[in-house]
């Protein structure tokens, strides 16, 4: 009830008792006023309309609380549980990423990489060198895999809009270490999402997130793993996706060199079906692509088909096993960062490379603040024995790696690595790195 209301409801109480002293008070004056008695029951029926006029407003009032409590509540569960980041009008703008430092201390035992390579800063496994000789290990620093994320999202109907951007600096190629090892930002994802479509650059459709082991390197296993970000076209129905991605193809060329072509006139097409439960988050993807592709004495278009079962699966509550199990042709670009091409010309033709492709992993929990993460991985091609494939071609990358890592504080975390990788050629030259890693990351 207003203070309004309570004043004017307080001022007629004071009437009424004025009134009522001024009658009895004039009594003796009056000879032919009504009774005391008569008197005394009206101002007692003024009184009980006027008490029944507060109930009826407090009521009201009690009754209007009510509703403004329910929209509030109602309100309050339409906000999701996880309200980070800021509202500007009706959209909440999150920022993320990480601040993150790298030390590798790395022996190559058949060759040497460039000190400005990019396979300093990370395992990538076509960089492995063959059949030369080894040079000292080799220490670098980097801080080029720190992150940056800024996502923007509202609701339009009932529907949600999310739109989201991500940076790091890896494999600039901008930056040197003299002075200043200024690295220029490079996009890793930038996507819109509405309802079940999404329209960007994201991590493909063909690829499960939850085999990807956590390491204190940047990443590891990816000789086993599907691992690409791609503009597409996706569409989620329930447990099931299907995307639109582009599609480009790495063709090994007579000359032991490769060809990147951008001839495609299809896309690659991908069908994923998701089984989520509380035994874990297991994938079945399936990839058609268009390999296609030409240069001075030919003109290559093949059709290629794999398949990948994919996932993490809870073993108990301190422990889970990851796995990644992919086979079929033209997979090469998918997996092993692209040390396997997708395709090979054979004469004035190409022909897609088959590829097995296995990841094993385990994680544990050892207490609250630290765990062990570990896998061993392989891609290994099939090149028919008439393709005439040259010595120098990559037929087998595989690694193995264990890291132990600490969370020292919230959001901070420290670890160690150790990881052994091996690459082979199609002439039997084989390759061996070995790498300790320390690294330290803030997630904010």
């Amino acid at each position: 009830m207003s203070i309004c209301s309570k004043k004017g409801i307080f001022s007629r109480y004071l009437a009424l008792s004025v009134a009522a002293s001024s009658l009895v008070m004039a009594a003796p004056v009056w000879a032919d006023a009504p009774p005391v008695e008569d008197r005394i029951a009206a101002l007692e029926a003024m009184v009980k309309a006027l008490q029944d006029e507060l109930k009826a407003q407090k009521a009201t009032s009690a009754e209007s609380l009510l509703k403004v409590e329910k929209k509030v509540d109602e309100a309050n569960a339409a906000i999701p549980a996880n309200t980070e980041g800021f509202l500007v009008g009706d959209t909440r703008i999150k920022l993320g990423g990480f601040v993150d430092l790298d030390v590798h201390v790395t022996d190559f035992a058949d060759g040497d990489v460039a000190s400005n390579s990019i396979g300093r800063d990370f395992y990538i496994p076509g960089l492995t060198p063959v059949g030369g000789v080894g040079e000292d290990p080799s220490t670098d620093f980097t801080a080029e895999s720190t992150r940056f994320q800024v996502s923007a999202s509202r609701k339009v109907g009932d529907v949600a809009s999310t739109a989201l951007l991500e940076i790091d600096f890896l494999g600039s190629g901008q930056g040197d270490e003299r002075v200043t090892n200024s690295y220029a930002p490079r996009l890793r994802r930038a996507y819109l999402s509405h309802g079940a479509f999404l329209a960007g650059q994201e991590w493909s459709t063909f690829q499960n997130l939850t085999t990807i082991p956590e390491s204190a390197s940047f990443l590891a296993a990816q000789d086993g793993i599907v691992f690409v970000r791609q503009a597409q076209i996706r569409y989620t129905s329930g447990d099931w996706q299907f995307a639109l991605e582009n599609g480009t193809t790495t063709i090994g060329l007579p000359n032991g060199t490769r060809l990147e072509a951008d001839d495609n006139f299809a896309p690659d097409l991908v069908v994923r079906r998701n089984f989520k439960g509380v035994f874990g988050d297991i994938s079945v993807s399936g990839l058609l692509r268009q390999l296609k592709g030409e240069s001075t004495g030919f003109k290559g278009d093949t059709v290629s088909l794999a398949g990948s079962v994919a996932g993490s699966v809870k073993i108990s509550d301190s422990d889970k096993a990851l796995f990644s199990l992919s086979y079929g042709e033209g997979l090469g670009r998918y997996i092993t960062l692209n040390a396997i091409n997708d395709a090979v010309q054979v004469g004035n033709e190409i022909e897609g490379v088959p590829m097995l492709s296995v990841m094993a992993g385990w994680r544990k929990q050892i207490n609250p603040t630290t765990r062990f993460s570990g896998a061993v991985s392989f891609s290994e091609a099939d090149y028919e024995g008439d393709w005439n494939v040259p010595g120098s071609t990559t037929e087998f990358v595989g690694s193995v790696f264990g890291a132990l890592l600490w969370d020292i504080a919230p959001k901070v975390t420290t670890g160690v690595e150790v990881m052994l990788a091996k690459r082979e050629t199609v002439n039997g030259l084989e390759g061996n790195m070995a790498r300790f890693t320390y690294s330290m990351k803030y997630l904010y």
